[in-house]
């Protein structure tokens, strides 16, 4: 049960705010009050033996240390069936990983500071008898106080280190991907060298600003470091290569000591070594990060932890029991044999699949009674038909850079046309053109099957081929558009209510903008008809998404004086809601729902540049899930159908590059990088799934250089053009099935 503010623990420490809470339990700023002094109140929620003996050895690792880079812990307290808690310092100040975040990447000799002191700590853990390991060296456990001075925090996944010979005694057994060498992520023995892998890969993500390549993948030789200095020429020879050594895959290949480590370190830069503890780097400035993130970092919470298992339900297992007494030994052996019966199950599905075809047609082709009369129609070798196959249009080379769009005009053109009445669409008979080398279909799909995607087979998108951007709906199958607006200063960013019978969309609109400055909110039904304004607000209300509910419309506004999200009731437009309130200059944007409308994933834009993070959809619990740095910026959002997977842009932030294709895990936060999609496109942004989410619907560039509507496969294949208008074609919305009439 978590503390309420001013409650007074054990007669003496009363709680001030939370720090950071994870699965044991929560981390307390509090004031003890015998002595006046700010405490860290650490507690254990978990009750079962196994758990309190680890409890209770953390205490005991840590009440025994002193040293000028290390907490101390001042007292233990046990109240029976409540809990465990740790009374220990207060460590003010930020933390590596967000001083990385504002300044992207550190000066060698900050980088050379941090990694003496936290050198000077593990030579003093390592010492101790027996020795003491620390396992979680991170960005995030490497706190800089407002003086500049540099702590190694969170004990959690400490352990006590016997001989060869003996077992060993553990703590909770968890890893960080790209920090954790990979001997800790089997049941390899884990020493003193653990610790200097991570802090050389804590230096190195310190110095470049992304996280190196994983320590297991490479065991395996699923990847290969970079070299540090291929990601940052300014840093020395020496020093990259002292840092590669720490992070060397063969234990025996790293510096065997902390000292020997800190000496390379000192060495590259030709530093004098210095008493412990008087190692420091720049003091934060106060205004660098708001308050509230101040707090969350103060302390090593219990958070950024990856369990190898999750814990049961039933009986809480020990977290002792983890054998360590082998030798590290590559897992390469064992994935291979995974995947070797990944792929016997793979090739007994396609077998079963084909023979299940080959019964059923077998039954087609000799009781053709048997079917109704309108199956038997569009079997192919029942009865004959002419159905011309569209060919391929060859790959054409894309082009190697961005064109330079701009709108084709700003003024309202002479005749303007309306939007038509009819709710069907015009035929056409142009055909899409398939861009990627895949091989089409030898018979075209019946008028009866589901439209592909889902749904209803259409796509809104918008479009200046009048003048002025408009909204336009187009059937991918027949490949005809339809205007729906007519808005006399130009509408776009179309999204579909959840039953797929309205359109909200925002105007004016003149072009593709970042920020649509006193735009409006519109809302009209699937044939143009019905158009409703949103009440608007001050500086421009734009990115509207429907709620899943269909009962709210959330969107970015610009009328607290920075971009938040609103969310404004479906059924009376004058009700409106705040569910973002960042600090200043922290704003929010953006806003995509998970199926179930339980939580939204938005753009947050921070220190000059956009992160993807995810809140629940009132507002509250707001985390970051992907951390790009400051290289990069992440932007757009959109959530998978089946709630998995979210997929969003990146462009570079410092230097130009076309943007890229990303995706990340909805449900498992451990892994805080997204994935590169390898797409093979110049262009592609407002990518959206289709309704059955086995398609992706974006704006892209193909070889006349223009941008158009496409779609392909959610894995990057069957590229197809949608649209072929020579005027610029963006902002794609799948429509989702109809289940009122419009």
């Amino acid at each position: 049960m978590t503390l309420e503010k001013d409650t007074l623990l054990h007669n003496r420490y009363r709680i001030i705010d939370i720090l950071g809470q994870g699965g044991m339990g929560s981390v307390y700023r509090a004031v003890d009050e015998n002595l006046g002094v700010q405490i860290a109140l650490k507690e254990n929620l978990f009750t079962t033996d196994e758990y309190a003996r680890q409890f209770r050895l953390e205490a005991v690792i840590l009440a025994n240390l002193r040293h000028p880079n290390l907490p101390r812990v001042s007292d233990h307290i046990v109240l029976g069936d409540q809990g465990q808690y740790l009374v220990m310092d207060f460590i003010e100040g930020e933390d590596l990983r967000f001083r990385m975040e504002r300044l992207g990447m550190l000066t060698e000799e900050d980088a050379v500071h941090i990694g003496a002191a936290i050198c000077d700590a593990l030579a003093y853990l390592h010492s101790r008898k027996p020795p003491i390991l620390h396992r979680d060296i991170k960005p995030g456990n490497v706190k800089i106080t407002p003086d500049g001075h540099i702590f190694l925090v969170d004990f959690g996944l400490a352990k006590v280190y016997q001989n060869a010979s003996q077992a060993t005694t553990t703590g909770a057994r968890a890893m960080t991907p790209g920090y954790s060498p990979p001997e800790q992520y089997g049941t390899a023995r884990t020493d003193p060298r653990t610790d200097i892998y991570s802090l050389g890969a804590t230096l190195y993500a310190a110095l470049c600003g992304i996280i190196p390549e994983d320590g297991l993948a490479r065991a395996m030789d699923n990847a290969q470091l970079t070299p540090l200095r291929k990601r940052n020429s300014k840093v020395s020879r020496r020093l990259a290569a002292a840092i590669e050594k720490a992070m060397a895959v063969d234990p025996s290949d790293r510096f065997q000591t902390a000292e020997e480590f800190k000496k390379a370190l000192l060495g590259a830069k030709s530093k004098t070594q210095q008493i412990p503890g008087s190692y420091t780097v720049a003091p934060p400035p106060v205004d660098a990060f708001p308050a509230r993130e101040i707090n969350e970092a103060a302390a090593a919470p219990l958070k950024e932890k990856t369990p190898v298992r999750p814990v049961p339900k039933g009986p809480v297992p020990s977290p002792t029991t983890v054998e360590e007494d082998q030798p590290f030994i590559s897992p390469l052996k064992r994935q291979k044999e995974r995947e070797r019966k990944r792929r016997s199950t793979v090739v007994r599905f396609v077998v079963f699949v084909l023979l299940l075809l080959l019964v059923l047609g077998g039954l087609a082709y000799f009781t053709p009674w048997m079917l109704p009369a309108d199956m038997r129609g569009i079997i192919p070798f029942l009865v004959p038909t002419h159905t011309a196959t569209p060919s391929a249009t060859p790959t054409s080379p894309i082009p190697t850079s961005l064109p330079t769009f701009t709108a084709t005009s700003t003024s309202i053109p002479t005749a303007t046309k309306r939007p038509p009445t009819a709710t069907t669409l015009p035929t056409h008979t142009s055909i899409p053109s398939i861009v990627d080398t895949v091989a089409p279909t030898d018979t075209a799909l019946p008028s009866t099957a589901v439209p592909l995607g889902g749904g209803t087979g259409q796509v809104a998108f918008a479009s200046n081929r009048s003048g002025l951007p408009q909204l336009y709906l187009v059937d991918i199958e027949v490949n005809g558009a339809t205007q729906l607006t007519d808005m006399p200063n130009g509408a776009c960013q179309p999204a579909w209510s959840p039953d797929g019978s309205k359109l909200v969309f925002i105007s004016p609109c003149k072009g593709m903008d970042d920020i649509y400055y006193n735009a409006s909110l519109y809302i009209i039904n699937a044939d143009g008809t019905g158009l409703t304004q949103i009440a608007p607000g001050p500086g421009g209300d734009f990115d509207p998404v429907w709620s899943p509910d269909g009962k709210s419309i959330f969107f970015t506004s610009l009328r607290s004086g920075q971009m938040e999200i609103f969310s404004v009731n479906v059924d009376d437009l004058s009700k409106f809601s705040q569910i973002t309130k960042g600090a200043l200059r922290v704003e929010s944007r953006q806003p995509a729902f998970s199926r179930d409308g339980s939580q939204i994933v938005y753009a947050v834009k921070r220190f000059g540049v956009y992160q993807i993070w995810m809140m629940n959809a009132d507002g509250t619990e707001p985390k970051q899930i992907v951390r790009s740095g400051v290289a990069y910026t992440d932007y757009l959002p959109a959530w998978s159908p089946n709630g998995e997977l979210i997929i969003f842009n990146q462009r570079c932030a410092t230097v130009f590059c076309n943007p890229y294709l990303m995706s990340i895990s909805a449900t498992d936060h451990t892994r805080e990088q997204g994935t590169r999609m390898q797409v093979n496109l110049t262009i592609i942004q407002n990518v959206g799934y289709s309704p059955d989410g086995f398609y992706l619907a974006y704006e892209g560039v193909e070889e006349e250089s223009n941008v158009d509507i496409f779609y392909m496969t959610a894995a990057g294949g069957g590229r197809t053009r949608i649209t072929t208008d020579p005027e610029l074609d963006f902002h794609p919305a799948w429509r989702p099935s109809v289940t009122t009439t419009p």
